[in-house]
C-alpha cells in the first residue's frame, strides 16, 4: 500500500491531499482548521487532521508531492523586476527579502515544517515539486470520468503560466500550449475586482455575482484599450494599464483614468458605475474563454473537456461554456482554485512520474468532494454537553421532517453532516438552508445571517432527477459550478414600471416561484442532489417536495462574510450563536435558538475579517 501526500501553500488557499494506491481518500483546506480566510501559511493543521484520521505518520508515507516549482516563480520575478527597472522598485525590496529568507530553499522550509508536525519522523524520499499548472491539470483530468479529454486551466499566475491546454487520455497528460505572464485573464479580472473594492483573490465572485445588476456599456472600451483577443482565443493584456507585474497596486493612474471613476473604498456604495463595470469585465471574460474553448474544440476535436485554475471557478462562465462550446461534456474540479494544486500534484505524481494506470470511473472520483473530517453523533453529544445547549436526538426520519417542517415555517437552518466539502462550494454538509419560495429570505440571509452585501445571490440545491423542471438544464452539476435560467414556467410576469428599476432595487421584485434563489436576471448557480452522493441531503430535499411540491432548497456556506466554512460542531455551534440562524442540525441533534440559554449567545459580527 502506497500513501502519497500532496502540498499546496505559501500564496493562498493552503491545503493537504493524500492519495492511498491513488485513491482520493482525504483532501481539506487549512483555512477551516485556523479559521483564517484564504490561510496561506503551511498547511500544518490539515496535514497533521489527515495523519491522525488515518493512524499514520509521517514516516509512513512513501512520496510527497508539492504544486509548483520555486526556483521557476523566482525566475520569472526577477526577470519581471529586471525588464521593468527601475519601476517597481519598493515592491521589489519587500518580496526579495520573503524570497532569500524562505520561498528560494523551499525543499529545507518544507522539511522543517514537516518534521514540526512529526517530530520523528524520517521522510522516505525526496519532495516532488510538479509545475503549478500541471498540478491544476492533473486535479482536472485524473479525477474526471473521462479517458480523453481536452484540458484547460486559467488563472492568476504559476511560474511563467497563466493558461495552459493540455490532452489527457488514460495516465497520460501532454501540455501542447501556454500563455505566460503578464497577460493573465485572472490578474485582468481580479485587477477590476480591486477598482470595485473587493478584495483581490477573494471577492471575484462579488464580481461576478454583481455583474447581473448592470449593463456591458463599458464592453468596448476594455477590448479597445486593455486586452486584445485573437480569432484563436490567444490575447494581450495591456500593461500600460497595470501595475501587477512590479507594484503593490494591480492597476495604476491610466486605468483610473480610462473609468473616469476612483478606486472604490470598500465602505462606499454601490453605483450603477460599479455594477456596469462587473457586467462589462464579466461579459469580456465571457467572450475571451468561449473565443478559447470554441477554438480548441476546433483544432483538436475531442468531446471532453476539463477545467481548473481560479477563473474555472467563474460560474457563469462554465455555464456560458456548457450552452454555447460545441463541447459535448465537461467536468470541472471542485476545487479548483490553489487548494486544488494540493490534490493536483499527488495525482500528476502517481499517473505521470510513477506511470499508475487509471481507469477512469462513470462517475468522477472526487466523492462529491466530501473528503475532509466528520464527527460521531457521541463527539458531538460530548461538546454540546460541555457547552450547556440544549438539544433533541432524532432519528433520520424525524430529523428530516422536523427539518423540512423548520424551512417550510421560513426559518434559516445551519445544517452539518457527514464529512466537510473540499473547495469553496457548501455542497449540502456545511450548509445554511433556507425556503426558496419565501420572497425575504435572500435579504435576510444577507444582512442577518451572513453579514454580508444585500446583492448577493444564493444558490439553489435541486434533486437531480427534478433539475430540468425547474432550470433549463439538462446535466449534472454537482458541485456548483454552473449557472443556467429558471424555468420559463416558473417566471413571474413583472411589470413595466418594476422592470425598469436599476441596480440594487431591482433586488426586491420576485421573478419566479423560488425568487430567494433567482437572480436579476433569472439566473441560479445550481446543484444537483443524488441519493447516491448524499443520502441525508437528498432525504430532506425530497421531504420539501412531497410536503411543498418543491425540490429546491436555499443552500449557502455555513459562515458569516469573512470566515472560512464551519469545520467542527464547536464551529457551527460558535456560528448558530453569534448569528440569526433559527435551527442548527449537527449529526443526529436537533438545535433551537429558542430553548437556548441566553449567556451561550456570542459576539460574531466583528469576529472576522470582512472579505
Amino acid at each position: 500500500m502506497a500513501y502519497v501526500l500532496g502540498i499546496s501553500s505559501y500564496y493562498h488557499d493552503s491545503a493537504a491531499a493524500l492519495l492511498r494506491d491513488g485513491e482520493i481518500i482525504s483532501a481539506v483546506q487549512e483555512e477551516r482548521f485556523s479559521r483564517i480566510k484564504h490561510d496561506a501559511r503551511f498547511p500544518a493543521k490539515s496535514i497533521t487532521y489527515i495523519l491522525k484520521e488515518y493512524k499514520l505518520s509521517l514516516s509512513d508515507i512513501d512520496y510527497i508531492a508539492f504544486y509548483d516549482k520555486p526556483f521557476l516563480k523566482f525566475e520569472r520575478i526577477l526577470e519581471t523586476y529586471i525588464e521593468n527597472w527601475p519601476r517597481g522598485f519598493s515592491s521589489f525590496k519587500h518580496s526579495i527579502a520573503i524570497w532569500i529568507k524562505e520561498k528560494l530553499f523551499l525543499k529545507n522550509l518544507l522539511v522543517k515544517e514537516l518534521k514540526k508536525v512529526d517530530p520523528g519522523c524520517k521522510l522516505k524520499n525526496d519532495i516532488f515539486f510538479s509545475e503549478h499548472h500541471v498540478s491544476h491539470a492533473a486535479s482536472a483530468f485524473f479525477p474526471s470520468p473521462f479517458q480523453e479529454s481536452v484540458i484547460l486551466t486559467l488563472d492568476g499566475v504559476g511560474e511563467w503560466t497563466t493558461l495552459s491546454v493540455a490532452t489527457g487520455k488514460g495516465n497520460k497528460l501532454n501540455i501542447i500550449k501556454e500563455i505566460d505572464f503578464p497577460n493573465s485573464l485572472g490578474l485582468f479580472y481580479s485587477s477590476f475586482t480591486q477598482y470595485l473594492g473587493f478584495k483581490v483573490n477573494s471577492g471575484e465572485h462579488k464580481v461576478m455575482g454583481l455583474a447581473p445588476y448592470g449593463k456591458p456599456i463599458y464592453e468596448k472600451l476594455i477590448f479597445d484599450n486593455l486586452i486584445d483577443l485573437n480569432q484563436d482565443g490567444s490575447f494581450l493584456i495591456n500593461q500600460n494599464y497595470f501595475d501587477y507585474s512590479t507594484g503593490l497596486s494591480m492597476i495604476n493612474e491610466k486605468f483610473i483614468q480610462l473609468f473616469k471613476n476612483d478606486i472604490r473604498d470598500p465602505g462606499d456604495e454601490l453605483t450603477q458605475f460599479h455594477m456596469d463595470i462587473a457586467a462589462s469585465i464579466q461579459s469580456v471574460l465571457e467572450k475571451v474563454v468561449l473565443t478559447i474553448t470554441n477554438n480548441l474544440y476546433d483544432k483538436l476535436k475531442m468531446d471532453n473537456l476539463c477545467m481548473a485554475g481560479g477563473v474555472a471557478l467563474n460560474c457563469v462562465v462554465n455555464g456560458k461554456i456548457k450552452e454555447q462550446s460545441k463541447f459535448k461534456n465537461i467536468w470541472i474540479q471542485p476545487a479548483s482554485g490553489d487548494a486544488g494544486g494540493a490534490l493536483g500534484c499527488a495525482l500528476a505524481l502517481w499517473h505521470m512520474e510513477f506511470e499508475k494506470e487509471r481507469t477512469p470511473d462513470r462517475k468522477d472520483l472526487m466523492q462529491g468532494s466530501y473528503l475532509g473530517p466528520e464527527f460521531s453523533n457521541e463527539e458531538i453529544k460530548e461538546f454540546f454537553d460541555r457547552v450547556g445547549a440544549e438539544y433533541e436526538f432524532l432519528t433520520n426520519d424525524n430529523l428530516v421532517s422536523k427539518t423540512a417542517d423548520s424551512i417550510l415555517k421560513n426559518l434559516a437552518v445551519g445544517w452539518f453532516q457527514g464529512r466537510m466539502e473540499f473547495g469553496p462550494r457548501a455542497l449540502g454538509n456545511r450548509s445554511i438552508l433556507g425556503n426558496p419560495k419565501s420572497d425575504k429570505m435572500q435579504k435576510v440571509l444577507n444582512l442577518k445571517v451572513k453579514f454580508r452585501e444585500s446583492f448577493r445571490p444564493f444558490a439553489p440545491s435541486v434533486l437531480k432527477e427534478d433539475s430540468n423542471e425547474w432550470f433549463e438544464m439538462n446535466y449534472e452539476s454537482p458541485y456548483m459550478l454552473f449557472v443556467s435560467n429558471v424555468n420559463k414556467n416558473r417566471i413571474i410576469n413583472i411589470d413595466y414600471k418594476k422592470d425598469s428599476l436599476f441596480g440594487i432595487e431591482r433586488l426586491n421584485v420576485p421573478r419566479s416561484t423560488i425568487p430567494a434563489v433567482t437572480h436579476v436576471d433569472y439566473s441560479a448557480r445550481i446543484q444537483t442532489v443524488t441519493k447516491e452522493t448524499n443520502s441525508i441531503f437528498y432525504d430532506l430535499i425530497r421531504k420539501l417536495k412531497d410536503v411543498n411540491d418543491c425540490p429546491v432548497v436555499i443552500n449557502t456556506s455555513f459562515n458569516v462574510r469573512g470566515e472560512p466554512i464551519v469545520c467542527t460542531p464547536e464551529d457551527a455551534f460558535n456560528c448558530f450563536m453569534g448569528t440569526n440562524i433559527d435551527i442548527l442540525v449537527v449529526g443526529n441533534y436537533f438545535l433551537s435558538k429558542a430553548n437556548q440559554r441566553p449567556e451561550l449567545k456570542k459576539d460574531y459580527k466583528g469576529k472576522y475579517e470582512l472579505d
